[in-house]
């Protein structure tokens, strides 16, 4: 299974990609880690992407999709992979598309965690105050949300055009919303079957 998770910062894309993962035996691919791997390995793309990021640029959509590509030739992504955090844009998307055209692995499905705002800034306040993450401070998350809405957001209906696209309610517990995942997906929990 192919599949990218998308939803707003908070919507819990990490949280059910690391339980679907281990549901599905497929890789876990999220571009932030990716870019941190790279770097702290010095690999010619990591050390691109370092000069971009010591520059205090953003890395360029080139550096990130070709850091996708050894990602996915790996052999831990042979059977699928769970795609977190990316495609973050409609120029991403169609590369992305692009590149898995051509390595003859086009995606599965797209599925989007559909939580409301209030609910997306309550979740990462109670965040904040017990882990102090900076970009779960109430203000930011707002601002990170309305990004989202301008930039990701018309990613979903992208792939809605493209017949792949799931919206799930990502409102409820972690168990409740993995559930309604699977069942967007047509697989039943291995613990359930």
């Amino acid at each position: 299974m192919r599949l990218v998770l998308l939803g707003a910062p908070g919507s819990g894309k990490g949280t059910q990609a690391a339980r679907l993962k281990t549901e599905l035996k497929v890789a876990h691919i999220s571009t932030g880690d990716l870019l941190r791997a790279a770097v702290a390995a010095g690999t010619p793309l990591g050390l691109k992407a370092k000069a971009v990021m010591e520059a205090g640029q953003l890395v360029s959509d080139d550096i990130v999709l070709g850091m996708l590509e050894e990602r996915v030739s790996q052999p831990d992504a042979r059977n699928g992979f769970i795609l977190d955090g990316y495609p973050r844009n409609l120029a991403q998307a169609d590369a992305l598309d692009g590149l898995l055209a051509r390595l003859g692995q086009p995606l599965d499905a797209v599925v989007k965690l559909k939580v409301p705002s209030e609910v997306i800034v309550g979740r990462t306040e109670l965040r904040f105050k017990a882990e102090g993450r900076a970009d779960d401070n109430p203000e930011t998350v707002r601002k990170r949300l309305a990004v989202y809405a301008e930039q990701t957001a018309p990613v979903a209906e992208h792939y809605a055009k493209l017949g792949k696209l799931q919206v799930v309610d990502g409102v409820g517990s972690v168990d409740e919303v993995y559930a309604r995942i699977l069942a967007a997906l047509g697989q039943r929990s291995a613990a359930n079957a």
